[in-house]
């Protein structure tokens, strides 16, 4: 017990906790970006078999945020490298090692051999595949995502908390996926997301804390802003009882079946007077420091309680503070049924420095 002197010492922790962890199996899906850092924590603090799903190689392209590679690793593969490295750093671990695709035709019975799953892959095929999967085994899900200077964090699945689906409920169409290598990403804000990640994990086997369950924590690097917001349950998300047969999608985070709108192309459309719904989902306080003149205002937990005051054949251009709770609102705004949804980019936030200077910002 050694190793783990200074957070056996925590109150409320203590030897008890540690036992847990050591007793508990973790799938982690992915060994890049967000993987590394969970697959780094994970080992660090003891958790005693942990299952690793990856399948691609080095790339010195990965080298500036998956921080467990070097330059020699280059060209090797992840799974390899990975765990040579972590058995340095704990070799008291079980590491087990699954060198392939998570499919339909695997993920069932890889994800029922551990207590929990988390999920740090960088497409929508595969998040879906693998809350559909945690669905039928019964297994919570760590989720986590990034979007250049944005990260999300939620944990699905929980004690019949919402799932994945409850909160995105379709992948996005052919076409309307961002591409992650023209967005690219700050290196250090896959490490950000995947500690907290991490720590949803250890909160889930030990029992402490509050887990982010029904909730989704958004973090904006560049402004030190972090949000929590709300949503529950959707009926029939808990009652999968098969996988598709394909979940095929591109990488990179995306919006469901939605198109963005830079807050230029924004201004123009009000300055030629487009006929369009401006939906600002930002909560009560937010508004009260800044809003856009002729914005109607619904927070992102009240829109489709209160979609009635929109009309479904005319577009809605959806704002918030940055951009990420849009995201979400907008594909729940599709799966209603409303014909043509934009998400602002860069929300209002974009909108205080390209477009109105003299606004309000926080």
């Amino acid at each position: 017990m050694q190793r783990y002197d200074r957070q056996t010492r925590l109150k409320d922790f203590g030897i008890e906790k540690q036992r847990l962890l050591q007793q508990a199996a973790v799938l982690v899906i992915g060994a890049g970006g967000l993987g590394v850092p969970v697959l780094q924590y994970l080992t660090a603090m003891g958790v005693g078999r942990i299952g690793i799903v990856e399948h691609d190689t080095v790339s010195v392209t990965n080298l500036q945020r998956q921080v467990i590679y070097d330059t020699a690793d280059a060209g090797k593969p992840k799974l390899d490298v990975a765990i040579r490295k972590l058995k340095g750093l704990n070799p008291e671990l079980t590491f087990e090692a699954w060198d392939t695709y998570i499919l339909p035709q695997n993920a069932l019975e890889i994800i029922s051999k551990y207590d929990l799953v988390v999920d740090c892959s960088d497409n929508f095929g595969t998040r879906y595949l693998v809350n559909d999967a945690c669905v039928i085994t019964g297994k919570p899900l760590v989720y986590g995502a990034i979007y250049q200077y944005e990260g999300q964090v939620s944990v699905f699945n929980y004690k019949g908390s919402a799932t994945y689906r409850c909160l995105f409920p379709e992948p996005p169409g052919e076409g309307e996926r961002l591409d992650c290598n023209e967005l690219g990403v700050l290196g250090i804000l896959p490490g950000i997301v995947g500690s907290y990640m991490t720590n949803e994990v250890v909160k889930l086997i030990c029992g402490i804390g509050l887990q982010l369950t029904n909730q989704l924590l958004t973090i904006h690097i560049l402004q030190n802003d972090h949000q929590l917001f709300h949503f529950g349950p959707v009926a029939g998300n808990h009652q999968i009882q098969t996988l598709q047969p394909s979940y095929d999608q591109g990488a990179c985070e995306a919006p469901p079946s939605l198109q963005l709108l830079e807050v230029a192309e924004l201004q123009r459309w009000r300055t030629e007077g487009r006929s369009f719904q401006l939906l600002d989902v930002r909560e009560p306080d937010e508004w009260e420091i800044c809003h856009i003149e002729g914005a109607i205002h619904i927070p992102m937990h009240f829109v489709m309680g209160q979609a009635g005051r929109l009309s479904p054949d005319e577009p809605v251009a959806v704002l918030c503070h940055h951009g990420m709770r849009s995201h979400a609102v907008a594909q729940q705004l599709l799966k209603a049924g409303f014909k043509k949804v934009y998400n602002v980019t860069g929300g209002i936030h974009a909108w205080a420095l390209e477009v109105d200077l003299e606004m309000n910002m926080y």
